[in-house]
């Protein structure tokens, strides 16, 4: 063992606070980055233990050198030979540390300023053997330094275990071991090391520690910057997935870990990492395997089989049905379905399987799962495995398929490529005696720059029963004119027409090396630009083809885009905004969303929000964004408009309802956030999650509870019921919303979110604040006058002038020298004021939101509005003027209750009854108080001031920023 001689061990200094090991091997060039980062840390009683693992470049000599000019911080080792992974050097680390607490740096990777102190302050608090902290990759070679936070949804909040098994995710998500402090005299009492000899030894490590742990705290700090290079040389352990050898050392420390699992009595813990490996560790070696050849397939296999017969079969019903599909298919080696299927977990949209109907159900495939012949288990799992039914693949109409279309043939002679595939045919949608033509289209991958695309004919289809074959012959050597430089990717599909209905695929090579030679190519720029393209296969399986530039083009091509070549490509996109901008019609924008936005990859962190169908920057969509806002998350924001965009957001993306932005922003978003609907005819991709917020409670009878929609056609209702059946989440204020809303849209209990409207946790505040808010001022509404607010529901009786339903002159000339009225109509409808009432009656319709008014209001007077029910929140005056009852209530679409017995105030059906109640604001405070505290606990039970924190907590906390 070598030890730095100018450091050696002094027994006599204090001792460390904490030992930071930092491991290195051929790393000279990061390791004084890593360790400035311990050194630069604002707790001082920290020591650096660098470990060498035998380097063949200077990482040793840095270390070295780092020790001679920090004596009294910096101890440097070398082992005496490379262990070829980080379980020895960090054992070493352990026995040479003084500190009371040790933390783990690899060279790469560099520690947050306030880490040490965060942890040492965490264990010195709770007495915790071990103390976890947020880890953020941090990917060092993007143009942005894109960050993503490791599970952060563990490290919402500080929190203590007395033991792991209070927190499975824990154990199952975060197995890093460089994110944590140890407290040392706990390692060395537990024999706590690394394994040695063998990779991903974080896992066991960390499993070890966890189920040893006398108490684990976690903290919300971030502590541990994890640095990715995504286009290093040299790929990470983690991302060898090409090796076999790398998969077996991962099996055998899963095999360790259920053992100690085991051996623990932690058999929860084991369900949950099962449904894990089967979610994730799993997916990551699978998606290789259509790029690997038969040798490495069957290793592959054989090294699989044993764990997965070890896994609780009830962790295949907790994880999507391709990844249990999967698992089943490996276990049984059944290739010639596992592929496929791979393909769909690739890509999640595709059919890939021919499907099969038995008693009613559809079935992913046979081949003797169904019945155990395959497995031997003859018990019924492979049939319960297999159920695809409901998926709802059987539902599907041929142009709404995204089907498998399997590369089986490729060749090339004299600049034509002669491809030839087959595509699977699920459940014989399309039927032996069906016209089919198709055509290949080839075209640029950069979006901007697809002005043209290429196509060719296919020659020959069949109909195979489960598949339809098919050759074609592209001549790409004479037709294909790429521009050069800028399009360097070209994307192929085939587009299948059946009857007269056309549904696109993409060419899947279905093994490895079908796809190979080269085919030369006269790009429009120049030749110099490239001479030919080759065939490659794309991280989802498909066959495109790359245009290979000649080495000296390189050099000048940054150059080049800025002269006449990159001219030319920018006027090309200005004429491809125009073309869109041309798109107008709306059947044409349906078309558009479907068949051309839902193909592109839903983007992460991009959510899209509208309230009121875009008419306004308000309601709950406003209370949540503003929330994320102010968490500091990062994320794309799009809001929606539908006339002017002023009063929304300057610190979002706007765009016009309808419009090309609009469609496309929905059809990628991971999120929809809106309060009523957004464009029936559009449908939610799956992996969209849609977050009705809604815009109040129901007394008016709703949904299928509506006379009118009782008497509509099945057809109608069954496309009204699928609109509403796009609701992933639909936020709850009280079980009334429950038996009201909830029923009459025929949702079902686990889209239910009971926390409340996130836009009324303004108004719980403000009923604990005695300050006016700012608005009465930004209205000129002078300290010495109350405030009403008359907010009247919607009649239906279409879009128009509003006529007050009482004499405003009137009320101006009797309390305008105590109250100032605001008038907010609906907001389909407009209401006109007379000049006489200026300064006394104000409309306020324009106010995109109405909590603020609400908030401002000391007394509300309204009919049937569910602003009733936010109100309340208050606990202020509220008048029913409802002078209409009977008609709206008997002649109309109903009610949910009586408005007469529960109302929280008076109830009057004239002027001059109005009137008469409005004369003392604190006499009917008293008056009905019990009768508000009744109707809040009816109807607000979970309105408490902290909906909007709730969502976003569940929902886009690991947006949240250091």
């Amino acid at each position: 063992m070598n030890v730095d001689p100018s450091r050696p061990p002094d027994s006599t200094a204090a001792v460390p606070d904490i030992t930071v090991v930092v491991i290195v091997y051929n790393d000279e060039s990061r390791l004084p980055t890593a360790v400035q980062s311990v050194l630069a840390q604002t707790l001082r009683g920290v020591e650096v233990v660098i470990v060498d693992d035998r380097s063949t470049d200077g990482s040793y000599e840095v270390a070295r050198r780092l020790a001679t000019e920090h004596p009294a911080r910096v101890r440097a080792y070398r082992l005496p030979e490379n262990s070829g992974g980080c379980g020895a050097p960090r054992n070493h680390g352990i026995e040479q540390a003084r500190g009371t607490y040790v933390v783990f740096l690899d060279s790469d990777d560099v520690l947050e300023r306030n880490a040490c102190r965060n942890l040492l302050e965490a264990a010195g608090t709770t007495g915790a053997d071990l103390v976890s902290g947020l880890c953020v990759r941090v990917h060092v070679d993007s143009r942005s330094r894109k960050e993503v936070k490791w599970y952060p949804w563990l490290y919402e909040r500080t929190r203590t275990l007395e033991s792991i098994a209070e927190l499975p995710d824990l154990l199952v998500f975060d197995t890093l071991s460089t994110n944590k402090c140890y407290r040392r005299q706990f390692l060395l009492d537990r024999d706590l090391r690394f394994p040695v000899g063998i990779h991903y030894e974080d896992l066991l490590f960390s499993a070890q520690a966890y189920a040893a742990a006398r108490r684990i705290t976690l903290i919300p700090n971030r502590v541990y910057d994890w640095n990715v290079v995504e286009k290093a040389a040299t790929k990470s352990i983690s991302n060898r997935r090409d090796e076999i050898a790398n998969f077996a050392q991962r099996m055998e420390i899963h095999r360790r870990v259920d053992q100690l699992l085991a051996e623990q009595g932690l058999l929860e813990l084991k369900f949950h990492k099962d449904v894990k490996f089967l979610k994730h560790d799993l997916v990551l070696h699978l998606r290789e395997l259509p790029f690997r050849d038969a040798a490495y397939r069957h290793e592959f296999a054989a090294i699989t089989r044993d764990y997965l017969d070890s896994i609780d079969r009830a962790a295949f019903d907790e994880v999507d049905p391709i990844h249990a599909i999967c698992a089943h298919l490996l276990r049984g080696s059944d290739w010639d379905h596992l592929l496929p299927a791979v393909d769909t977990l690739t890509n999640r949209d595709k059919i890939s399987s021919p499907l099969l109907q038995r008693d009613g159900r559809i079935y992913w495939c046979d081949a003797g799962h169904l019945d155990g012949d395959l497995d031997g288990d003859g018990d019924g799992f492979g049939r319960q495995v297999l159920d695809v039914t409901e998926l709802g693949y059987h539902t599907k109409p041929v142009e709404k398929m995204f089907l498998r279309n399997a590369l089986t043939g490729y060749a090339e002679a004299a600049g034509t490529v002669r491809l030839a595939g087959r595509i699977t045919n699920p459940l014989g949608i399309v039927p032996p005696g069906a016209r089919l033509s198709g055509e290949l289209e080839f075209y640029a991958r950069r979006k901007s720059l697809r002005l043209q695309t290429f196509r060719f004919p296919v020659a020959t289809l069949r109909h195979e029963g489960e598949t339809i074959a098919w050759e074609a012959s592209a001549d790409l050597a004479r037709r294909l004119r790429p521009l050069g430089i800028v399009d360097a990717v070209w994307d192929v599909r085939l587009h299948l027409d059946v009857d007269g209905t056309r549904t696109t695929t993409r060419l899947t090579a279905s093994e490895p090396g079908l796809a190979t030679g080269q085919l030369p190519v006269r790009p429009r720029l120049t030749r110099l630009a490239a001479h030919h393209i080759e065939p490659e296969i794309s991280a989802r399986g498909h066959l495109c083809f790359r245009l290979v530039s000649h080495e000296q083009v390189d050099a000048f091509v940054a150059r080049g885009v800025q002269g006449p070549p990159g001219r030319l490509a920018k006027s090309g996109y200005r004429k491809a905004k125009a073309v869109r901008r041309k798109l107008t019609s709306g059947d044409t924008k349906i078309r558009l969303y479907h068949e051309v936005f839902s193909r592109l990859p839903v983007k992460r962190g991009l959510v899209v929000f509208e309230s009121h169908l875009g008419r306004q920057y308000s309601d709950s969509p406003r209370a949540i964004y503003e929330e994320m806002r102010r968490q500091g998350l990062e994320f794309e924001a799009v809001w929606s408009y539908s006339g002017s965009p002023v009063g929304f957001p300057s610190d979002a993306t706007l765009v016009r309802r309808w419009s090309g932005p609009y469609l496309k922003a929905l059809a990628r978003a991971e999120f929809w956030i809106d309060n009523q609907s957004y464009p029936l005819k559009l449908t939610k991709r799956p992996r969209t999650t849609y977050i009705q917020t809604w815009h109040g409670s129901a007394l008016k009878r709703m949904g299928f509870d509506e006379p009118e929609w009782k008497l509509k056609s099945r057809r109608r209702q069954e496309e009204q019921q699928r609109t509403l059946d796009r609701f992933d989440r639909f936020l709850i204020r009280s079980e009334h919303d429950v038996r009201t809303l909830a029923r009459a849209f025929r949702l079902k209990e686990k889209t239910l979110l009971r926390v409340g409207y996130p836009r009324n946790d303004a108004l719980v505040r403000a009923r604990r604040s005695t300050e006016r808010p700012p608005l009465a001022a930004e209205l000129g509404i002078p300290e010495d006058r109350r405030v009403l607010l008359y907010a009247p529901t919607f009649r239906g009786r279409g879009k128009g002038r509003f006529e007050l339903p009482f004499d405003v002159e009137r009320f101006a000339d009797t309390f305008g020298d105590r109250y100032v009225l605001l008038v907010r109509s609906h907001y389909l409808d407009h209401v006109v004021l007379p000049p006489s009432v200026r300064g006394r009656v104000i409309d306020v319709s324009a106010h995109h939101d109405v909590t603020p008014l609400l908030a401002l209001a000391d007394g509300l007077i309204t009919d049937y509005s569910s602003v009733m029910f936010d109100y309340a929140l208050l606990d202020r005056p509220m008048f029913f003027f409802v002078y209409d009852y009977e008609e709206y209530v008997y002649e109309g679409r109903g009610t949910y209750f009586d408005l007469l017995e529960r109302a929280p105030g008076p109830v009057v059906r004239t002027e001059d009854e109005l009137h008469a109640v409005l004369g003392s604001l604190e006499k009917q405070v008293v008056k009905y108080a019990a009768a508000r505290e009744r109707f809040v606990a009816d109807f607000g039970e979970y309105d408490k001031g902290d909906a909007a924190r709730s969502v976003v907590e569940q929902f886009f906390s690991q947006w949240r920023r250091a």
